[in-house]
């Protein structure tokens, strides 16, 4: 079906009415006496708002990468389709929920987030604000209140302290909080003291419609006023009613007042005026907003903020503040240091646009640019058999010779700042864009990305004359790294079938190794003689990898050893099984090509058998390797240059 005939399906009408039928299946309404009946079945409705913001984030699922080893990490879905490489501060932020809605001390706290701009911080955030939205619309996460109340409260608050430890008893429902001054009055003028006959309906959170989740940005303190969080007098009604502390002569329409059972955000809550950072002691450590003339008012809600590493620092270094950094959970969101990560997240952001529909981007562009953003990110190692290059592929899980997993551990464990500095994502977007929108452009490589990059240091203010040389030397890196991945791209599709030519290349090999190690003989597959197995064949392998005449027979037993591994487990070794066989194989393939490749890319005039031979290249890097021709053919020249030196 063609996107026509998918129009032609698509009727505004019927769509409309079938969002309004599912918006009134959401609406229930009833007396508190109902409510209870629907929480003494299923006491989850009544949970407090961290809990609910637990449930939330676990119903998406939760798997463990790396399951059993030292180096374990716990993914959680909810986060995984918008947030890549930063999986440590996750675990955090998920910990502090799951803290918090075992109604541990914690919950009393707020959580800050830390970071560098453009790592992640106020996304975190949106993401719990917006799942939240979601997940008070399926039933898992309904949510009850009391009717008209403009806290949306939890209606149990209706049933008196006398009760709740009979409640709790029987029941097993956890009951904290108390009635708001208006929802007091309604109870006693408008019910006559009825608890039972009080309405209650269901809410569903919205920050456009002020109901379950509050923002507060700082602005000019001169202007701002303390009512934006707390609420104000009703001026409509304060003359007839005549006295302030009535509930029906004020607004409880702040922002901590609607935040009530969800999520309170604080944008930049370290450059708020101070009196605004006075609100959240009570709130935080005894759940109580102190409103006009009204007595403390309960309140449950997450209070979540974000800030960067300059305002948290001057902040903890003022003594007057000590207060409310004891009630702040800090968690730091570095920037990504995985490269495979960095890359997933330019694709979600440049397919926000439409400009990928006109221009292509080559294989490896997004890499490549990558590599440089997060070696901008990494600390120099202190060690000095690795080099910054080394570092950036032990991140992003590569086998480099001589290193294990714990070497990565001791890594990180000895840079204490790692990811707190260095290029965003947002300025990597910004200068790909512009190349992207070039008048002209219908493709752009890594090169071209490198360039785009490199051209933007002199308009960025955030960068010194020292980062800048730093900068400098780390695009050279990486367009070195980025020549040895164009020189195997090309020599891969000289290869009409590379994988079953390296398949045959390791079968051959790991028969001679077999049969060396059990010291037997082997058969020639023509005259079917015996003979040694074939030192020759798995020497010039073997030097691809630096393996020497005295760590010949080690690498040996050690690929027997994997192939009998594999074998337990029922799995078939291929020749990517092994990262250093793989390496080995292809490098063999690749110096026995290299002269072919060389004089049929570098060649200026190329003969019939030759050009043939660029046209099937260019093909199959088009067909299998997600070239188009532009950038196919701007690789095999820029190839030819790169063997000609």
């Amino acid at each position: 079906m063609n996107e026509q005939d998918g129009n032609k399906n698509f009727n505004i009408t019927e769509r409309l009415e079938t969002l309004r039928r599912e918006r009134e299946a959401l609406q229930w309404e009833g007396s508190f006496r109902d409510y209870f009946e629907l929480v003494s079945q299923n006491p989850r409705l009544a949970e407090l708002s961290h809990a609910r913001v637990n449930d939330m984030i676990h119903a998406a699922g939760v798997e463990k990468l790396g399951e059993g080893t030292r180096d374990e990490v716990t993914h959680y879905k909810f986060f995984a389709e918008e947030l890549f490489g930063i999986e440590e501060a996750i675990a955090r932020i998920v910990e502090y929920f799951k803290s918090s809605a075992q109604r541990l001390e914690v919950r009393k706290r707020i959580l800050l987030l830390m970071g560098p701009v453009g790592g992640g911080k106020s996304t975190i955030v949106t993401m719990i604000k917006r799942g939240l939205e979601e997940w008070t619309r399926v039933e898992e996460g309904a949510v009850f209140a009391i009717k008209n109340c403009p806290m949306h409260e939890e209606p149990l608050h209706l049933i008196p302290a006398e009760l709740r430890p009979e409640i709790e008893k029987h029941y097993g429902i956890y009951i904290e909080g108390d009635l708001c001054p208006q929802c007091r009055y309604n109870l006693e003028h408008t019910y006559g003291g009825r608890h039972e006959e009080v309405r209650v309906e269901r809410i569903i959170f919205s920050e456009k419609a002020r109901v379950g989740i509050g923002t507060f940005a700082p602005s000019d303190p001169k202007s701002q006023d303390i009512t934006e969080l707390t609420g104000s007098i009703d001026l409509s009604t304060i003359g007839e009613i005549g006295v302030e502390s009535d509930p029906r002569a004020y607004r409880f329409d702040g922002e901590l007042n609607i935040a009530n059972r969800g999520v309170m955000e604080f944008v930049e809550m370290l450059k708020v005026d101070e009196k605004f950072l006075y609100s959240l002691l009570t709130l935080s450590q005894e759940q109580n907003i102190k409103t006009g003339r009204f007595a403390m008012i309960y309140a449950d809600e997450v209070i979540l903020s974000h800030t960067n590493e300059n305002e948290y620092t001057s902040f903890a270094g003022n003594r007057k503040s000590e207060a409310l950094q004891d009630r702040i959970i800090l968690v730091r969101v570095p920037y990504n240091l995985c490269v495979s990560q960095e890359e997933r997240i330019y694709y979600k952001l440049l397919n926000q646009s439409e400009v990928l529909r006109n221009v292509h981007i080559a294989p490896n562009t997004l890499r490549v640019a990558a590599m440089f953003a997060v070696m901008t990110r990494l600390e120099e190692p202190k060690r000095q058999s690795v080099d910054i290059v080394k570092k950036m592929k032990l991140y992003d899980g590569e086998d480099v010779e001589g290193y294990k997993s714990k070497d990565v551990r001791e890594l990180k464990d000895e840079a204490v700042r790692e990811g707190m500095d260095g290029i965003s994502p947002r300025y990597i977007i910004n200068r790909l864009s512009g190349a992207l929108v070039r008048d002209g452009v219908t493709c752009i490589n890594p090169i071209d990305a490198l360039r785009a990059i490199k051209d933007g240091f002199d308009q960025h203010t955030g960068i010194t004359s020292e980062q800048r040389e730093r900068y400098l030397n780390l695009i050279s890196s990486a367009r070195k790294e980025y020549d040895e991945i164009a020189k195997i791209e090309v020599q891969r599709a000289f290869v009409y079938s590379f994988e079953e030519m390296a398949r045959t290349l390791c079968n051959n090999y790991l028969d001679n190794v077999e049969a060396y190690c059990n010291k037997d003989r082997m058969k020639d597959p023509i005259t079917e003689e015996d003979m040694e197995p074939d030192e020759g064949l798995m020497r010039s392998i073997e030097e691809q990898i630096g393996i020497s005449e005295n760590a010949k027979n080690t690498f040996r037993q050690e690929i027997l050893i994997r192939i009998s591994s594999y074998a337990r487990k029922g799995k078939q070794f291929e020749y990517v099984s092994h990262e250093r066989l793989k390496e080995a194989i292809e490098r063999k393939i690749f110096a026995d090509l290299k002269d072919v490749v060389k004089i049929t890319t570098s060649v200026k005039t190329p003969d019939p058998d030759q050009l043939r031979r660029i046209n099937e290249v260019i093909d199959r890097l088009v067909r299998d390797h997600g070239y188009c021709p532009v950038c196919a053919n701007e690789l095999l020249t820029y190839v030819g240059t790169l063997l000609s030196r």
